[in-house]
């Protein structure tokens, strides 16, 4: 890892971009509220995957003509693999996540369903990937899953709470198509290229996301201002913020690091949620909260062994 530059060489500086990640990936959940107020789910997910695929296509093909020499083709095995990672982490991920706050889940608890990913990986990290899991991760992963167990019963017990009790089952398939993305990525024996990879991710899931919507009559043009409004917010604070400060941070800080801050995403929307739309917050969504942020102390304390670091897909 290179030495910090810049901003990043000061602990304030630092302090002030991680604030700025957890509050641009947070805005992920509050765009998915804003997007489905108005609009069919596939209409807002075609109209964000869409543009943002053809304008990462339009730099990949300016890079690759201006390099010298360029550089060789993408083998198709690692093409075909980084198609599967988009797939689940983007296409079945957002979908889950839009149709999940659509259907009445609090963006919080969808936010803290969303946040075990990095638990089960690591329960799953020993018979898939050969690493060791310790116990005192195992009881991380218990502990996480009781505060989301407690939260969502919190969440589908409250009166201001209109989704249906089937419905917390959408962010929990979420879940599991960005644990099946990140075990499928870390498989893979090259290394991560950020910008051709995130080309490819959205690409698959332009395709798959707008095809959707052709197929199902949600290929429209919304008239509402506010439409275009969550549009806007959430390709550029998501995907470019959230995103673009999740590289740059993973760079310089290293994975467990980040990891770290991703883990305070749930109660930073939760409460941000409960003032943007009056969501409901209880002393058992609190203290469910609380247990999902031991676990992550307790997974995070003792890495894994043997295990190479990597992003997320």
């Amino acid at each position: 890892m290179g030495k910090p530059i810049g901003v990043l060489h000061r602990p304030a500086g630092l302090a002030v971009l991680s604030a700025l990640f957890v509050l641009c990936w947070s805005s992920g959940f509050v765009g998915a509220k804003l997007g489905t107020r108005d609009a069919d789910v596939l209409t807002v997910l075609a109209w964000r995957t869409v543009p943002l695929a053809a304008v990462l296509l339009l730099v990949g093909w300016v890079r690759r003509t201006r390099a010298d020499p360029r550089p060789p083709p993408v083998p198709a095995a690692e093409l075909a693999r980084q198609a599967g990672v988009g797939a689940l982490s983007q296409s079945g991920y957002l979908l889950s996540v839009y149709w999940a706050v659509g259907l009445g889940v609090s963006t919080g608890t969808t936010a803290l369903v969303d946040g075990v990913q990095p638990l089960v990986v690591a329960a799953l990290a020993g018979p898939l990937l050969g690493v060791a899991v310790s116990g005192r991760q195992w009881l991380g992963l218990a502990l996480g899953l009781t505060g989301v167990l407690v939260v969502t019963l919190a969440d589908a017990a409250s009166p201001r709470t209109d989704a249906p009790g089937w419905a917390y089952a959408v962010p929990a398939a979420g879940m599991l198509c960005l644990v099946a993305a990140t075990l499928l990525d870390r498989r893979a024996g090259t290394p991560p290229r950020p910008l051709r990879n995130l080309t490819v991710h959205c690409t698959t899931s332009a395709v798959l996301l707008g095809g959707a919507a052709l197929a199902t009559g949600a290929a429209t043009v919304p008239e509402d201002p506010r439409f275009w409004l969550a549009t806007a917010w959430a390709v550029v604070l998501p995907t470019f913020g959230g995103y673009g400060l999740y590289w740059l941070l993973l760079d310089r800080v290293g994975v467990t690091a980040v990891n770290g801050l991703l883990f305070l995403v749930p109660p930073v929307t939760t409460a941000w949620g409960a003032l943007a739309f009056g969501e409901p917050v209880t002393a058992t969504t609190a203290g469910g909260l609380a247990l999902a942020l031991l676990a992550t102390r307790l997974v995070g304390g003792t890495p894994l062994r043997g295990a190479r670091p990597r992003g997320r897909g």
